[in-house]
């Protein structure tokens, strides 16, 4: 239980941060993210190795660091979480809600490979600060996937939103779908790109540890 809780409360806060930081329209909102996912990582790192995205819940299960039933029940509580936060963005904003899409620019291919790039960068970061034997008792984790997600969100964020978190897409996704009838024919970008990303990442991983 206390693993679930700590895998909310990450995920709840994460998606509730970048809502908020991005529809209060500030230019520095990927650096807000990123400081703000390294505090949320650096808290529940020791509890649940600070998942907080199924993406990344997937490299675990991939490397066998997170068994079968474990990591159903820590997507189940991430996306709990990112639709719960989503809803209070929302409150919070008086009807503004975040969720990512393909750049006005860009093409559909084009935000997903964003999104499959940048979850892939992302998660072999994760695996190699958690879960390698050469990094083992780091204290520079939390940082390390900080800063990848702040280079990633100044990178790509008007290709593609630069979600690289399938619950924090699905959460902005869904509400604004039940709360302003927006389609979801978008939503496989969230889904395809960011755990393609994470599966080839515990590829790559497991071909760095060899």
């Amino acid at each position: 239980m206390n693993k679930l809780v700590t895998e909310f409360v990450g995920t709840f806060f994460l998606v509730l941060i970048i809502g908020l930081a991005v529809e209060l329209g500030d230019v520095l909102a990927p650096l807000v993210i990123g400081v703000g996912l390294t505090a949320l990582v650096y808290m529940g790192g020791h509890v649940s190795m600070a998942h907080y995205n199924p993406a990344a819940t997937l490299g675990f299960w991939m490397r066998g660091t997170t068994k079968t039933p474990e990591a159903f029940r820590y997507i189940a509580v991430q996306l709990v979480a990112a639709l719960s936060a989503a809803f209070v963005s929302l409150w919070l904003l008086n009807g503004a809600t975040f969720s990512p899409g393909v750049g006005a620019e860009h093409s559909v291919w084009q935000a997903l490979m964003a999104e499959f790039l940048f979850t892939f960068a992302l998660v072999l970061v994760i695996l190699n600060v958690a879960i390698a034997e050469t990094t083992a008792g780091n204290q520079f984790y939390g940082i390390a996937i900080g800063f990848v997600v702040m280079a990633g969100a100044y990178a790509v964020w008007d290709i593609s939103g630069a979600a690289f978190n399938p619950a924090v897409a699905l959460g902005g996704l869904v509400i604004e779908a039940v709360v302003y009838d927006r389609s979801l024919e978008e939503a496989w970008i969230y889904l395809v790109g960011p755990l393609s990303g994470a599966a080839f990442a515990a590829v790559v991983f497991g071909w760095q540890q060899d």
